[in-house]
């Protein structure tokens, strides 16, 4: 009986043993499992935030601004100017642009012909501002571009096709003289690139008084 009772106490130890390793080794692969889901939900997590790769593109650089005058000036673009904006300035200029001009101090370039702004404007409420270029000769828009969109949406203003219905633009009241395109998905940022035409040609004005 002893040595039937020494078998069953050894093989108990051995069964019970080997049920703890079982235990502990479906314990770690839980753990592996629970990692590997975590992981993945992360990532879908991350995919369904930002659909596209280029969701993570918040600034589209189209041109700098020194491109730009080297472009409108021919590499050889003069000194700034330099406007300043009184209380009956900034009147005239928010009845075309909505509200003040955040700068008293506005820069400008000139060559006798044409005078030149660079300056931001925000399409959409809480986006950074976009920076366009404008080249009024004439009392008109001579050339108008987008240097750099910082908008989600709305890049076709940047365009040509779209940046030449600006060409020519003249003031009529607090608009502009032409009918501009609207662009489907993209309204408010078509009607930046009008207000802001319509702001430069205020500015141009505003030299000559």
């Amino acid at each position: 009986m002893s040595f039937l009772a020494g078998i069953v106490g050894r093989e108990s130890k051995r069964v019970a043993g080997a049920a703890l390793v079982s235990r502990d080794s479906i314990g770690e692969s839980a753990k592996g499992v629970l990692t590997i889901v975590g992981a993945v939900m992360v990532v879908l997590s991350i995919v369904i935030m930002f659909p596209r790769a280029e969701s993570f593109e918040l600034y589209k650089t189209f041109q700098t601004p020194e491109v730009f005058l080297n472009e409108v000036f021919s590499n050889a673009p003069p000194s700034p100017q330099v406007l300043n904006l009184s209380s009956s300035d900034q009147s005239e200029i928010q009845k075309v642009f909505g509200r003040s001009f955040p700068q008293q101090r506005v820069r400008y370039w000139t060559d006798g012909d044409r005078t030149v702004w660079i300056f931001d404007d925000i399409g959409k409420e809480g986006y950074v501002p976009t920076t366009c270029g404008f080249v009024i000769k004439d009392e008109a828009v001579a050339a108008a571009k987008v240097l750099i969109y910082r908008e989600s949406r709305g890049e076709q203003v940047a365009e040509p096709s779209f940046l030449n219905q600006l060409a020519g633009a003249k003031a009529a009241g607090k608009k502009l003289d032409v009918e501009v395109d609207n662009i489907t998905g993209a309204t408010l940022s078509v009607q930046m690139m009008e207000r802001m035409a319509r702001t430069a040609l205020t500015l141009d004005a505003l030299t000559k008084t």
